[in-house]
């Protein structure tokens, strides 16, 4: 497919995604299978315009001053991908598969900056949240938006159940691979030109699990929880696994760490996942019957060295990651997410034995999901109280994180614009002895 044609399949795509309000993973999938002539390259061009769109969506229609597809994949290419109006102009010519020529509204429509642009605009964020943004960011609250608006490289954690950084180093040497600045058992490879990541299902070193994909922000996570060889550990909201892979590296697959989540469908990805690592101290105990979770975690009572808590959340720090999820987050499901991230607050904490650690985390920037969250668990559990950020840093062999100490309450806050992370929030909370 010429680039033009690629460029009108994501126009197409981006309107069957809007109209219907569907994932755009679903939107792509059904998009390629009804046009089998397009090959792999083809397919992941036209995903890269997709996506770039969304990241892009409220400040590309605020520079074509129009609210369509069309015009959003028009507005993004200029931002993503530096075209100036004649290149863009070239590939809106009518020709063959291409979109239709530019109209007149369209060429005089266009703005030249986002100078005087809303802070949802210039945040390329949902405009309901735009206080929320500036609760959490004040005059840097346009900068991160745009921050989260870009694309995300990809991070590895290197597994040293298996080997060591360096080594892992060498292996991925043809990708590019570099250490992450601020995790000692990460590496970093950068996206290709085009947008598109690596292939690393056929790289012998993530196939027998040397390293797992992992955002640079998660590993720093686990790494906050200072977990060690011996200690009793639990993943309450383990989902796929990737905090649970990384606390039984850390624990020298010595000790136990027990990994359930609410939803038991999300823990179907952690049995291969634990073989390839070479994860052998994990219990995975999946909620069965009526009491569920509650079954589940029902004899670590006052057991647990450390409770780790990746709370269900907006997701609004991994919007790199995931640029349609922020057009779909609502209100309602902010409220939800709060009762969710109390109740599992409420649940880990019993596990907790005097003395022990409950490390709370989200993958979001939001205060009402993070500091808040907080707050209110303090204000009605004497028997804990909150580790200070440096202290917190300090624990665990990361002095230099204590920089990115929240200025909202007790926590370390990570996000694109600051730390080169995904969005993310730690807190670490000690039971009293």
């Amino acid at each position: 497919m010429l680039p033009a044609a690629r460029i009108a399949a994501a126009i197409e795509v981006l309107d069957d995604v809007e109209a219907r309000r569907r994932p755009v993973v679903d939107a792509l999938k059904d998009w390629g299978l009804s046009h089998r002539f397009a090959g792999s390259k083809d397919r992941a061009a036209i995903a890269n315009h997709v996506y770039d769109a969304l990241r892009l969506r409220e400040s590309a229609r605020w520079i074509m001053a129009a609210g369509t597809a069309r015009a959003t994949v028009l507005g993004s290419l200029g931002r993503a991908r530096g075209l100036d109006a004649a290149a863009i102009s070239g590939l809106f010519d009518g020709q063959g598969h291409a979109p239709a020529p530019l109209t007149d509204d369209e060429r005089a429509s266009r703005k030249a900056s986002l100078d005087g642009a809303p802070l949802h605009v210039a945040a390329d964020i949902p405009e309901w949240l735009a206080p929320a943004f500036a609760a959490a960011f004040g005059e840097a609250a346009a900068a991160e938006g745009a921050a989260l608006a870009g694309r995300a490289p990809v991070d590895l954690r290197v597994n040293t159940l298996k080997t060591t950084r360096d080594k892992a180093l060498a292996q991925l040497d043809h990708l590019g691979a570099q250490p992450t600045p601020l995790s000692p058992v990460g590496l970093r490879v950068p996206l290709a030109a085009d947008g598109r990541a690596p292939a690393l299902s056929a790289e012998p070193a993530y196939a027998k699990g040397a390293v797992e994909v992992q955002d640079e922000g998660s590993q720093l996570a686990a790494l906050l929880s200072a977990a060690s060889p011996g200690d009793q550990a639990l993943d309450l909201c383990a989902g796929g696994g990737g905090k649970t892979l990384a606390l039984a590296a850390m624990m020298d697959n010595r000790g136990q760490i027990y990994a359930t989540d609410s939803d038991g469908r999300r823990l179907m990805p952690i049995y291969d996942r634990l073989d390839r690592a070479g994860a052998r101290n994990v219990q995975v105990r999946a909620p069965r019957g009526r009491d569920g979770l509650e079954a589940a975690i029902g004899d670590l009572k006052g057991r647990c060295d450390v409770a780790l808590v990746d709370a269900p959340c907006t997701g609004a720090g991994a919007w790199r990651r995931n640029p349609d999820a922020k057009w779909r987050v609502r209100p309602g499901a902010l409220e939800q997410r709060i009762a969710d991230q109390d109740r599992v607050l409420a649940q880990a904490a019993p596990c907790v034995k005097p003395g022990g650690l409950l490390l709370y985390v989200t993958c979001s920037v939001l205060i009402d999901e993070n500091e808040a969250r907080v707050a209110a668990f303090l204000a009605g559990r004497k028997d804990f109280a909150a580790i200070e950020p440096a202290a917190l840093a300090r624990r665990a062999g990361l002095p230099d994180l204590a920089r990115f100490a929240s200025r909202h309450g007790p926590g370390l806050r990570l996000s694109p614009a600051t730390s080169g992370t995904d969005g993310f929030f730690v807190a670490g909370l000690a039971r009293s002895a």
